[in-house]
């Protein structure tokens, strides 16, 4: 099976993208922490997978790329989407779980509500492994968390105050997408693997999707599973969110993506990028062993995504490797250097070129 095998690199000059409540043992009651993760080499801030999820759903949806987005239900202490993948986009790429209660008060919230009426009907639980994985975004390197002391003071009397921290960081994450996974719905009794009930398998038939017998799934044309990733690559190369941004204003699209269609679900990236001090480094040694070990792996040609401004002595090593003379001059042909959002748009035609990727 192939994957859409991805790194991405975000800047975050003095940033505070994803909280974790208050500061244990502070003598100010409102003092926010940022997330980060205690090691003996010192304090690594990090944005959690679920909001590196969230930005990109909610990037997704406020985009010109198409995206349905399905509508979310709630009923008591539980929230579900309404789970159909056939129509809705990000229950196809993202996944879900939707499991009804059976409790009285709760079917009956349900039937009185507006919004449920117009749901999927659901005959029994219905899950979906998520084609589109992602890790936590981790600073490359510790840092030195600052506490930031201000006050609320747009009134008489004494100030309020309170206190945040933030970071100066580079954040590293890494993603892969499940091409034959995406737009293709299985009818396995397996948790996970459920996708489709009795209700969404009529749906299935009714709109006329392709049916494969021996995997138990239905899938969608081609053409639509590719509308579909090409809408979420858009997505992540216009990446959009985090906290605090009223204060510290993050742009936290990509100012690195490395990209590669790949076979097999193991990432081959993960290693490339290092730190001198608070320095990303670019791990050229890593690169060429990524590379050659996994030649026979790498289905697409490899494409990097890289801001002009953002550690351009880095780039220009890139740039210098690919040169007749260089380490990775057999990769000139294979490794293509743009703006990320560049990189997106051709590995985008790339797969409209190899379709059997999607198989």
């Amino acid at each position: 099976m192939s994957f859409i095998t991805g790194l991405i690199l975000i800047d975050a000059p003095a940033s505070a993208l994803n909280n974790a409540g208050n500061i244990p043992g502070n003598v100010a009651e409102n003092a926010v922490a940022v997330k980060s993760i205690s090691t003996r080499e010192g304090t690594y801030p990090y944005v959690s997978a679920q909001a590196f999820r969230y930005w990109l759903r909610t990037t997704l949806e406020k985009g010109k790329w198409g995206w349905k987005a399905s509508p979310v239900f709630r009923e008591q202490k539980i929230a579900y989407t309404d789970a159909n993948p056939i129509e809705y986009w990000d229950d196809d790429l993202f996944g879900y779980m939707r499991a009804q209660s059976k409790k009285t008060d709760a079917v009956t919230q349900r039937e009185q509500s507006g919004l449920i009426a117009d749901a999927t009907p659901t005959t029994e639980t219905v899950t979906r492994v998520s084609p589109l994985r992602v890790s936590t975004l981790v600073s490359l390197y510790p840092v030195r968390l600052v506490n930031d002391f201000g006050v609320m003071a747009r009134h008489e009397d004494n100030p309020v105050p309170h206190e945040h921290q933030f970071y100066r960081a580079t954040l590293q994450g890494l993603l892969s997408l499940d091409l034959h996974a995406a737009g293709t719905f299985t009818f396995v009794k397996r948790t996970g693997y459920l996708n489709l009930d009795d209700e969404r398998q009529k749906q299935a038939k009714a709109k006329n999707l392709i049916e494969l017998p021996k995997e138990k799934a239905y899938r969608l044309p081609d053409e639509e599973r590719l509308r579909r990733i090409k809408a979420l690559l858009e997505g992540l190369a216009h990446l959009d969110g985090g906290a605090k941004q009223a204060l510290h204003y993050t742009d936290v699209s990509p100012d690195v993506l490395v990209l590669a269609v790949t076979r097999g679900g193991n990432h081959i990236f993960g290693h490339m990028f290092g730190a001198q001090g608070e320095r990303p480094l670019l791990n050229l040694a890593a690169l060429k062993e990524a590379l050659q070990t996994h030649k026979d792996d790498l289905l697409s040609d490899v494409y990097f995504g890289w801001v002009n401004g953002y550690l351009d002595a880095e780039r220009e090593k890139l740039l210098r490797a690919l040169q007749p003379d260089g380490e990775l001059q057999d990769w000139k042909e294979r490794i293509h250097i743009s703006h990320p959002r560049q990189a997106c748009s051709a590995l985008a035609g790339a797969l409209e070129q190899h379709k059997d990727w999607l198989a």
